[in-house]
């Protein structure tokens, strides 16, 4: 996978990435968030699709994202499809460090370090190109203002930036009412996107991950309130891995 598109999981870190003070908007849920904006990336690349409400692999050769590609082996490894909840809220927190280590590496972003308190060491990052974030931004107000129908990617992204709760922080107060409003009604333009978005809101609301019944599809608008940082019965435990070591103290 080239470097000339950016994937949908470093969007959503860059949306939620705040300029003025270099931390990153609800941290809690945006993990969760990461791991459907990497389903969301997977399925665009042909390597996953929906199987009813679980995610199968249908190609695994490595895309040459590395965060992708561990995402895809892990999944290539269950043997069977898996429910896009139990997935989204399993053994892969921590990936907002991870990506913005990635962001890093990548050159999209720079780390600013200090101290709280005069003790507490911390880690800020800053984008290395503010034209990049306003591009991202962009899209989602176009698609917003004009009612236009977005492409697939920017739907996904505006779905799940609804579901992490950025709305509120990137449309405040009640101003940004009707523009939280449509932001979340984009979630009916991209079936995947709606797929993940759901799935981000159940763990966060400890829904179980039962089959959607109705007009309760992937396109159907939710109710997105009392979030819950963690789903009742669904493992959180932290990634082993060796880039869950980057760790970013906020």
């Amino acid at each position: 996978m080239g470097r000339s598109r950016r994937t949908i999981p470093e969007e959503l870190l860059l949306l939620a990435l705040d300029p003025a003070t270099g931390t990153t908007a609800q941290p809690q849920s945006l993990d969760l968030g990461l791991a459907g904006a990497q389903l969301v990336e997977l399925a665009l690349a042909g390597r996953i699709a929906p199987d009813g409400d679980r995610i199968a692999v249908v190609m695994a050769r490595p895309t040459g994202d590395p965060t992708l590609d561990s995402a895809l082996e892990l999944l290539r490894r269950r043997g069977s499809p898996v429910r896009a909840v139990h997935w989204i809220g399993g053994p892969r927190l921590g990936l907002r460090q991870i990506y913005l280590a990635h962001l890093e590496r990548c050159g999209m972003v720079h780390a600013v370090s200090g101290q709280m308190c005069g003790v507490l060491p911390t880690t800020r990052y800053q984008a290395t190109d503010t034209a990049i974030s306003r591009d991202i931004r962009a899209r989602l107000d176009s698609a917003i203002r004009t009612g236009v129908p977005p492409d697939p990617r920017t739907a996904a992204l505006a779905a799940l930036a609804h579901a992490v709760g950025l709305g509120k922080h990137l449309y405040p107060g009640n101003e940004g009412r009707s523009s939280r409003s449509r932001l979340r009604d984009l979630i009916r333009h991209d079936p995947m996107g709606g797929l993940v978005a759901h799935a981000v809101m159940d763990v966060q609301n400890g829904v179980a991950a039962q089959p959607r019944r109705g007009g309760q599809g992937p396109g159907a608008a939710p109710d997105n309130g009392g979030r819950h940082a963690a789903a009742a019965g669904v493992p959180m435990q932290p990634h082993h891995g060796a880039m869950a070591r980057a760790v970013a103290h906020h």
